[in-house]
């Protein structure tokens, strides 16, 4: 074992990194409460060019569709024009990927956080499939490696070790991590997230989302395990992409069956990764 890591140490470390996104905190808050929830991304996303550029794009681009002539250059209508949720996810994208870019060191892993991006997309669709809650879909897919993110910057030398030997499919990425560091980044994501602030369900997904068959009493943990699965398996995360095998027992705890509407999923997934490709290179401001 290289070094024991404990959550102590993990939790201490936030001193050294970036601010986690308050606003996330925020939008969980306020989910209940849409004036509320919006009020908060207007506020927001007004002090954000990136933000802005953003949701001006998106926006003339519905008025397209609807045979709108005239551009639209003001924000507040733009936003009346996409719609609460879609502000919420473009908002949530953009600060937790500037905010993992601010954590991964330069040239390590860099299909790490477009396997991220990607989960989340196949996290978030997958909830809209099933009827549950999508924002913690996406907030948990987008975070659920997290600890390898942390790894990536605080033990660099031994993670890389214990990736280049899972790769070698000798043992998983798991099982490395836990004879170097004596847990696996599934339980620091979860360390994180709880020091975040983030919603219970969402930190008990990210910390089982490799052995989600014994924590099924929380929806978000096979949903988020079949997002992981779906990611890799439609090949949405680059080179970082492994398919790990799909759990029969998440799918029958979420009533998910592969029949004709699956196909309409996969469909929805892959036009929904492709809108969401400018989140995987150039990172916004955090």
């Amino acid at each position: 074992m290289s070094h024991k890591l404990l959550r102590e140490e993990v939790v201490a470390s936030r001193d050294l990194l970036p601010v986690f996104p308050r606003v996330i905190s925020e939008i969980f808050a306020t989910l209940d409460d849409p004036e509320s929830n919006l009020g908060v991304l207007e506020k927001l996303v007004a002090r954000d060019p990136v933000l802005v550029a953003r949701v001006l794009h998106l926006a003339n681009v519905a008025a397209s569709r609807s045979r709108r002539d005239d551009s639209i250059f003001n924000l507040y209508t733009a936003i009346a024009l996409i719609g609460l949720a879609q502000l919420r996810e473009e908002v949530i994208k953009s600060k937790l990927t500037g905010f993992v870019h601010g954590l991964l060191p330069a040239g390590v892993l860099p299909g790490l956080w477009q396997h991220g991006a990607a989960t989340g997309v196949c996290a978030e669709q997958l909830a809209l499939h099933l009827g549950l809650p999508a924002v913690p879909a996406l907030v948990a897919g987008l975070l659920h490696d997290i600890g390898q993110v942390w790894l990536c910057r605080f033990q660099p030398a031994a993670f890389l070790s214990a990736w280049e030997e899972a790769k070698t499919r000798t043992t998983t990425i798991e099982a490395a991590e836990r004879e170097r560091f004596g847990v696996d980044h599934a339980t620091i994501g979860a360390w994180l997230a709880d020091s975040w602030g983030l919603p219970m369900q969402v930190c008990v997904a990210i910390r089982y989302h490799h052995c989600p068959d014994t924590a099924l009493s929380v929806p978000l943990v096979p949903l988020l395990h079949v997002a992981n699965v779906l990611s890799n398996a439609l090949d949405l995360g680059g080179d970082y992409a492994r398919v790990s095998a799909l759990s029969q027992q998440c799918c029958d705890a979420l009533g998910l069956r592969w029949d004709d509407s699956a196909d309409l999923l996969f469909a929805r997934i892959e036009a929904a990764n492709r809108a969401s490709a400018h989140f995987y290179d150039s990172p916004p401001a955090a």
